[in-house]
């Protein structure tokens, strides 16, 4: 998931906008499986309005509760800027789930290899998945699901490579 005060401040950084149409922005972009609910919207505004990163331009009536437009601040574009120039950290990963998953099944006299299949087949399936998500479009969606589509794709060269060790892995460990 994207992080959220940064995210919403570069949704901001071109026009001020309101938090209902910031939550639509982020949700097309960012949150195709796990939408932004709008608490989480209003109370990071509210954070970010805090610590002098947005402000609120102006309200205006509506069939609610007035709707505030919020613009991003100089702060906050200096934020921005700087969360823009980090680099993320790159994760090793060296003890995933799947590894446990095989070290356990192993350990416990369980079929690691049929957990390497099931979990090959649910790989196979989120795959399709993306390559249709990759057919329909837009672009943003198109390199988002690239991503996770080389992730998978390491994953199961790793499932295979592992499958090939079991024996090796089971004689190692004693098992």
């Amino acid at each position: 998931m994207a992080n959220v005060p940064t995210a919403l401040l570069g949704l901001l950084e071109p026009q001020p906008s309101h938090g209902y149409e910031l939550k639509r922005e982020y949700d097309t972009l960012f949150g195709q499986d796990r939408p932004l609910p709008f608490g989480q919207v209003y109370s990071t505004l509210g954070r970010l309005e805090r610590d002098g990163q947005v402000v609120v331009e102006g309200a205006e009536p509506g069939a609610g509760p007035e709707r505030k437009r919020y613009a991003i601040t100089d702060a906050g574009v200096r934020r921005l800027e700087e969360w823009l120039r980090e680099p993320e950290p790159p994760h090793p990963h060296l003890q995933t789930v799947l590894f446990v998953k095989v070290m356990l099944a192993l350990l416990s006299g369980r079929s690691a290899a049929a957990f390497l299949d099931v979990q090959r087949a649910a790989h196979l399936q989120r795959m399709r998945e993306l390559t249709a998500i990759r057919k329909a479009g837009p672009l943003s969606r198109i390199v988002l699901a690239d991503y996770e589509l080389f992730h998978l794709e390491a994953d199961l060269r790793w499932i295979d490579l592992t499958a090939a060790r079991l024996d090796q892995l089971a004689e190692e460990y004693g098992r």
